[in-house]
């Protein structure tokens, strides 16, 4: 079985071989970004290039981002530990092309690392294009051998990526795994019939292959860019779930070391089904917390620090469903460094500062609450 460590090297090391630059990630707290909570997407560092406002230095890039969803229009805070997959930190791997190769080189290549590098089964892949994407379609048929089948058109909603109301946008084509039939979580409702981008879990989409080539304009007609760009996101943790053949992200290596803390610290045995949500709840948010304190985030009553203040006490309230009355939090930051800490130095570096931070704040949520609960 493959190590995180082991998935996220191999990745970078593909690219770096097909002459991508390697680029360290953005800090998750943007910088001189004022319409972002938090870096969200492994193209926000790049925006400016897609805006055109600035040269690339390179021509290709490959790189591991670090992202959190939770507040503004990405959130997923509410979903968090009540299924296997949705997160408010997770990392994004992504290959990037600046004006240089196109959709041909991108298809293929993730197919090879699939396929080739990480072994998947040819048979569990499908890919999807956007319904105007002829080329994108007929690329899939030739340079890889996917059955024909496992290709499919899909609208707006799911393969055609914005960057907001105006700016560079275009098709993209998903690649999803079928996790198989034992998967689905509605087989006893009538009617249900399994299908990619679907109702239930059976199919979860792994990478997104995004095309380049349009500007959205005020009016939402689209004029062609003058350069073209690929910009592809593979959502590591899920990569890592299918990798090492796990039903749920949280079964996976980057998480298990964090809920067996979780475990042994409360008292409370871990299940993989809803008795374990605090345990899962926990483990997604420390992750979060540590590295947006890592990277100069705060928790206060406004803007991004409402946001994190929030994601720490609702950590906290569920370490008082699994009877934690004393601080517990900071306990765990050890952990997430041992897991993350090779590749991500700021964690080590900063270890002691995000501790103290995280103590201080869970004791003031303690007081508030035992206050209250007197």
């Amino acid at each position: 079985m493959k190590d995180s460590k082991t998935i996220r090297k191999e990745f970078i090391e593909f690219f770096e071989a097909k002459n991508h630059k390697v680029v360290k990630s953005a800090p998750v707290i943007p910088i001189n970004d004022p319409t972002l909570l938090f870096t969200n997407a492994g193209m926000n560092q790049f925006k400016d290039i897609f805006l055109g406002k600035k040269k690339p230095e390179y021509p290709r890039a490959v790189d591991s981002q670090k992202c959190i969803r939770a507040g503004g229009k990405h959130n997923d805070l509410e979903e968090v530990g009540r299924d296997g997959y949705h997160h408010t930190f997770f990392e994004m791997l992504g290959n990037w092309s600046f004006a240089d190769y196109y959709k041909k080189e991108a298809i293929q290549w993730a197919w090879e690392l699939l396929t080739e590098v990480w072994k998947l089964p040819k048979e569990k892949l499908f890919a999807t294009v956007h319904e105007s994407d002829e080329e994108a379609y007929n690329i899939w048929k030739e340079v890889t051998d996917i059955d024909h089948s496992h290709i499919e058109y899909h609208g707006d909603k799911d393969n055609f990526w914005e960057m907001g109301t105006t700016g560079p946008c275009g098709p993209c084509s998903e690649i999803h795994y079928d996790r198989g039939e034992n998967t689905c979580h509605m087989k006893d409702v009538e009617g249900h019939k399994c299908a990619v981008n679907g109702e239930c879990h059976r199919y979860i989409e792994i990478w997104n292959l995004v095309f380049m080539q349009f500007y959205r304009e005020e009016d939402r007609s689209l004029s062609p860019l003058k350069d073209q760009y690929v910009d592809t996101g593979a959502g590591f943790e899920r990569i890592c779930q299918i990798l090492q053949n796990k039903n749920s992200n949280y079964d996976t290596d980057l998480f298990v070391p964090i809920i067996e803390k979780i475990a042994e610290i409360s008292g409370v045995a871990y299940h993989q089904d809803e008795r374990g949500v605090s345990h899962r709840v926990i483990a997604d948010h420390i992750r979060a917390l540590s590295f947006a304190l890592a990277d100069g985030g705060m928790p206060s009553n406004e803007g991004r620090g409402y946001v994190l203040r929030r994601i720490l006490r609702r950590a906290a309230r569920h370490g008082r469903l699994l009877n934690m009355k004393k601080t517990f939090l900071q306990d765990l930051v050890d952990v997430i460094v041992d897991v993350m800490g090779d590749h991500f130095v700021e964690l080590k570096e900063k270890k002691a500062h995000i501790k103290l931070i995280i103590k201080a704040e869970e004791e003031r949520f303690n007081t508030t609450l035992d206050k209250g609960l007197d």
